[in-house]
């Protein structure tokens, strides 16, 4: 079973052999759409990135996910490819997975005969392999909307400004008060490891400090741990090291710090 098809059908035409039948989900209605409900926001599996992405509900209520949706693929893999594509693939550099990390997303698996839901933290583990059961669809995502963040961050380096595959990537909700206080934090990185890795130490370490450049230094050899690189055609797992502690920096630039915090 598919959906958009844009990981799918390039694979089908790199290798022509096709034993299975395809079935397509794409054009189920009830698969698409965002609809919102007591428990929060339900995205449907078969939702085009593209769709999502002028969808108000996702760009006012979820701006960490609007923004890694803007830098995915080109305008045609936008219209094509679905957010659960993008999801089941379990790509560590899918771009959506650091949002939706961070946004405590749940999805919401059916079968014929039961509907069961896992954290995506828990459905996704390693590259390309992800919980899915036979005769199981990913129907949907359950996100729910927390105003009380006041930094919705998304970060992507790749070899080139568009069209790139992420050599690393940064999501990350904070809630940091007046005075620069770091009060809540949610951190997330793509591309660094088998599966998106959110450092609870991390966390932990910035909590009740100021925003700032030496507190984010500080906190560098907890994320050197946490992360497991490797090198392949697009960087070397150094490089990938050094870019993932660089644009934890950049969460600056969404929060400028006066003079002054942390001293």
């Amino acid at each position: 079973m598919y959906a958009g098809g844009t990981d799918l059908l390039v694979r089908l035409r790199k290798n022509p052999v096709n034993p299975f039948p395809l079935v397509c989900l794409g054009q189920i209605k009830e698969l698409k759409g965002v609809r919102e409900s007591p428990e929060g926001a339900f995205i449907g599996a078969c939702s085009s990135h593209a769709s999502l992405l002028s969808n108000p509900i996702i760009r006012y209520a979820f701006p960490v996910l609007a923004k890694g949706l803007q830098v995915l693929g080109s305008p045609p893999i936008r219209n094509m490819g679905t957010i659960g594509g993008n999801i089941c693939t379990a790509s560590p550099a899918g771009d959506t997975l650091p949002p939706l990390y961070v946004l405590d997303a749940v999805l919401e698996i059916r079968s014929q005969n039961a509907v069961r839901r896992i954290a995506i933290k828990d459905f996704i583990v390693g590259p390309g392999q992800q919980r899915l059961n036979k005769g199981e669809i990913l129907a949907g995502i359950w996100l729910k909307n927390d105003p009380d963040f006041n930094i919705h961050h998304f970060e992507k380096v790749g070899q080139r400004n568009a069209l790139a595959i992420s050599v690393a990537s940064l999501s990350a909700l904070l809630k940091v008060s007046e005075s620069g206080i770091i009060e809540r934090v949610r951190l997330a990185w793509g591309s660094v490891a088998p599966t998106i890795v959110s450092p609870t130490n991390v966390e932990a370490a910035l909590k009740g400090h100021f925003l700032s450049k030496d507190t984010l230094q500080k906190v560098m050899p907890l994320l050197r741990e946490a992360i497991s690189p490797i090198d392949d055609i697009r960087a070397t797992a150094a490089y990938r090291r050094t870019v993932a502690g660089n644009i934890l920096l950049r969460l600056l630039a969404s929060f400028p710090y006066k003079e002054g915090y942390g001293t």
